[in-house]
């Protein structure tokens, strides 16, 4: 009768309606919780912020490993040392040997620095057991408190839990405090590779054995879970392809006040009790650290209301600490009776003096105080499973380690029950752990060692993609002995740069007026404009054009085939605009290397951008156009100018800003203009005045100026072109070959087993097959990883991972940011020449660029920019996009040629 009377007073403490077995759910509290999981869901995943970077599951990867990993479980006031032996004789084998070492009360609350030395001293004391002092083998640190985690290897310590006060580390790096530690005493040396919660090393334990196993869960001094998380679900982390496990720290759920409907008057005085009140409320209801506390509370109340004890209490039952969650355990012997005779000792220990029903009132507070626990621990669990369910029947297996659930009798089987209560429509599987989160630590840094082993090697090949400022000013310097190499005389024939006069002198001065023909031609597509400049107060410039293309048969035929097609699309475009039979100046945008005695007249040095009619090569191109022509018989041109499309490009923006006397291009090739110095020019008559030089500077390199910055891509990208050895600069930054040295760094890495598991797709190995717009569209800020992914299934590359997505997104990054860099480098040799030039400490210029990579690439034109600005920084340089494309500036120029002509007429 009196048992009862207490049970009743208990269950009302705990708003419980009923006395046997009452599940936690019936509560207003649980109800509410059941009923609107929603809730709880919600409530926990606020708590999803601390992330251990183990991007897929670990089974999957696992069997590649061999060798001995050290693991080092700390997470109470015990800690392991470990030893693991992974082996594989077509079997994986897996040995381990292990110490546990104390850690006193004192070092606990002491200083950080006593506790990282203490963990020190202890693993110097096991390798020297082991007698293993002298090698420097890998560790993985389990380290089972709240962390943020930015990498593997580091781990900032967010606060204490479980009793654990030691100072001056919160906020720090866990990892960093080790190292510190073992490099103070210098006997020994480790590669401290990863750091994880005891939650994610149980579940890799477990899942070592079950690959359903995707949740861990710990159940002992603390309680706290962890699942893997889809990566789409994870705004702290780039990416949103693939999982990633995500270490919960729901020891704090409740914390905002989520559970305070539920929480009694003793979670209350144990919390305010803590060495950390208001903070791990969800822990301080649940944890082994607390649970033979709060039914000493509890008892404490009862007995001082004269309901237990016969109203007498003991200085021991009134001390903190003495009835400790053990007891809890042994109390609850699945034996009742033996569970009543445990009882019976437990309370003479504390000195009291405990009648029949004294023993069976205390079993009944232990079996609600661990119930509570369990079903709190269901409830949690089962908002986990809900978030990971994917609208079907969820097959998975939760991997459980601590104290409390493996010595308490009846605990797991609460939990269990109640989970499958909650979610029946999951096929849950609860798997202990009977090697602890340790062995899960040192399976998590045999995967992290051999990938931090691929990451190194994939970062030593590209760093050799990446140029530091010394290679960039190294490269302004070669740019300007070869700039002044081609503008002398004597060195015009060994050159590279060849600094060709194009014998434009002038710029438009508002006077020009008439209807132009222009025809543009630098790749596969060309375009014949028509272009109507108006003169006076409302001067402007009207355009209309057509684009055609060349099929490649016909740039690779002969030069009668290739301009015959010419002229048959200019009769086209002439019968479109309704002038057919018209004759017009015309000015020739010829975007190749030419070598000119005067400005109608191109003499074809050498094809470049994959052209190859024959024929050509030393010829006037205005004298093939004109013969073309004749042959068509269908019209007449007078071809006034031949131009360069860097010509056309500044002329087109010098129209607007007077400034502009520097033209760029960047994109199926590249080349660059500027206005010279007559008096520098050696190959043309006259010091007086300047002329725009076509520096053709694409052929940078072929004397060797860039051997020491040329990677083994370049040189295979090089082997396989039109023109090996040829235009080596532009080989490593226009749009023709980008692609191309992309998709050589792919299949490089992927030989090497460091992309796509080593298996490489049939359509990579097709050359061309990496188009250059693949780098604009993957480097795209606004694109998803999972469009990344898209791009590389075009290539057959179906099985390619997240990972592989944003290694893939590198590579891309590194050489389209080399090429910027090695375009501002060359551009800045042009500025700073114009800049002593002219003697001026400072230079104000603008440069007319055009060309798709420029356009279209979502930071060449920012990193060419930064990297001018860097190598030339007395220069203030202004770079102004032409819209109108090269075509309208050989028209203008052909504009005042005619303006000129017509004056000395």
């Amino acid at each position: 009768m009196i048992a009862s009377h207490l049970l009743a007073y208990y269950f009302t403490e705990l708003h419980h309606d009923h006395v046997q077995r009452v599940s936690m759910l019936q509560q207003p509290g649980y109800q509410r919780l059941h009923e609107n999981r929603t809730i709880i869901e919600l409530k926990l995943r606020r708590e999803l912020v601390w992330l251990s970077v183990i991007k897929h599951k670990f089974a999957l990867v696992l069997f590649a490993e061999t060798g001995d990993f050290l693991a080092l479980d700390l997470g109470g006031t015990n800690f392991r040392v470990l030893l693991v032996r992974v082996s594989s004789n077509g079997k994986q084998k897996v040995e381990m040997e292990n110490q546990i070492y104390a850690i006193p009360e004192n070092i606990m609350r002491g200083s950080g620095t006593e506790l990282f030395d203490h963990i020190a001293e202890c693993l110097a004391n096991f390798l020297e057991k082991l007698g293993i002092k002298d090698k420097k083998l890998p560790l993985g640190f389990t380290f089972s408190f709240p962390c943020q985690q930015t990498k593997l290897d580091e781990s900032f310590l967010v606060s204490w839990t479980k009793g654990f006060k030691a100072s001056g580390v919160e906020g720090r790096d866990v990892v960093g405090l080790l190292r510190k530690a073992i490099k103070k005493r210098g006997d020994f040396d480790i590669d401290i590779v990863a750091v994880i919660n005891d939650t994610v090393g149980t579940m890799m334990t477990c899942g070592y054995d079950d690959h359903h196993c995707e949740i861990g869960l710990i159940v002992g001094t603390g309680t706290n879970a962890c699942y893997m998380e889809e990566m789409r679900h994870l705004e702290l982390v780039d990416g949103d392809e693939g999982r990633m496990c995500v270490n919960m720290e729901w020891g704090a759920f409740g914390d905002d006040g989520a559970l305070d409907d539920i929480r009694t008057e003793f979670d209350r005085e144990i919390d305010a009790g803590s060495l950390n009140p208001g903070k791990q409320l969800f822990e301080k209801m649940i944890s082994g650290m607390y649970m033979g506390e709060l039914v000493r509370l509890i008892l404490v109340k009862m007995a001082k209301d004269g309901l237990l004890f016969q109203g007498h209490t003991t200085p021991d039952l009134l001390t903190t600490g003495h009835f400790q969650t053990s007891f809890v355990s042994a109390i609850e012997n699945k034996k009742s009776s033996e569970g009543l005779l445990r009882a019976e000792q437990v309370l003479r220990g504390l000195g009291l003096d405990s009648s029949p029903e004294d023993c069976v009132a205390v079993q009944r507070v232990c079996q609600i105080v661990s119930t509570r626990a369990a079903h709190l621990c269901a409830a949690a669990l089962a908002a986990v499973l809900r978030q990971i369910r994917d609208n079907k029947r969820l097959r998975t297996t939760v991997g459980v380690d601590g104290s409390v659930y493996k010595n308490h009798p009846q605990f797991a089987r609460r939990l269990n029950k109640m989970v499958r209560l909650l979610v029946p429509d999951c096929d849950v599987r609860f798997l202990r752990s009977e090697d602890g989160s340790g062995k899960g630590a040192a399976m998590v840094t045999a995967v992290a060692y051999r990938l931090a082993k691929q990451h190194a090697e994939r970062q030593r090949i590209l760093d050799s993609l990446r140029l530091d400022r010394d290679q960039l000013l190294e490269v302004k310097r070669r740019m300007e002995e070869e700039m002044k190499r081609g503008l002398a005389e004597k060195a015009h024939t060994t050159a590279a740069v060849k600094m060709l006069p194009t014998f434009v002198r002038a710029t438009p001065d508002g006077t020009e007026r008439g209807d132009f023909l222009a025809l543009d031609l630098g790749g596969t597509n060309f375009r014949v404009l028509l272009v109507r400049v108006r003169s006076g107060k409302r001067r402007s410039v009207e355009m209309h054009n057509k684009i055609y293309t060349i099929p490649q048969d016909i740039t690779q035929g002969t030069g009668e085939e290739l301009f015959d097609h010419i002229v048959h699309c200019i009769a086209d475009f002439l019968e479109y605009m309704g002038m057919k039979g018209a004759s017009l100046p015309l000015g020739f945008t010829f975007s190749f290397p030419c070598h000119q005695t005067r400005l109608d007249q191109g003499i074809l040095i050498k094809w470049t951008k994959g052209f190859k009619a024959s024929g050509c090569e030393g010829e006037d191109v205005a004298t093939l156009l004109k013969d073309a022509i004749h042959r068509s018989e269908e019209f007449e041109l007078d071809v006034v100018a031949v131009v360069n499309d860097t010509v056309g490009t500044m002329m087109t923006c010098g129209y607007e800003d007077p400034q502009c006397e520097v033209g760029l291009i960047v994109g199926t090739g590249t080349n660059a203009c500027y206005m010279e110095e007559m008096s520098n020019v050696e190959l043309v008559d006259g010091d007086e005045g300047r002329m725009c030089v076509n520096m053709e500077w694409g052929a940078f390199g072929d004397r060797g100026e860039l051997d020491d910055v040329c990677t083994e891509f370049d040189r295979a990208v090089d082997d396989q072109s039109t023109y090996p050895g040829k235009q080596r600069y532009e080989k490593m930054i226009s749009g023709m070959y980008l692609g191309e040295i992309v998709r050589n760094v792919l299949l490089d890495f992927t030989a090497k087993g460091l992309l796509f598991r080593g298996k490489l797709s049939e359509r990579l190995k097709t050359r061309g097959i990496f188009e250059t717009k693949f780098l604009s569209q993957i480097e795209s800020d606004r694109l998803a990883l999972r469009q990344v992914r898209s791009i590389l299934q075009h290539l057959g590359l179906t099985s390619s991972t997240c990972d592989d997505s944003i290694l893939v997104k590198e590579v891309c990054s590194v050489v389209s940011k080399r090429a910027a860099q090695l375009c501002g480098a060359g551009l800045a040799a042009v500025v700073d020449k114009i800049r002593l030039n002219r003697d001026l400490e400072k230079l104000s210029i603008t440069v007319g660029v055009d060309g798709t990579l420029y356009k279209l690439h979502p930071h060449f034109a920012s990193i060419m920019r930064e990297t001018l600005r860097d190598l030339a920084p007395d220069c203030e340089v202004t770079l102004v996009q032409s819209e109108d494309g090269s075509g309208k500036g050989a028209a203008l120029i052909t504009a005042v040629a005619c303006r000129l002509r017509d004056a000395r007429k």
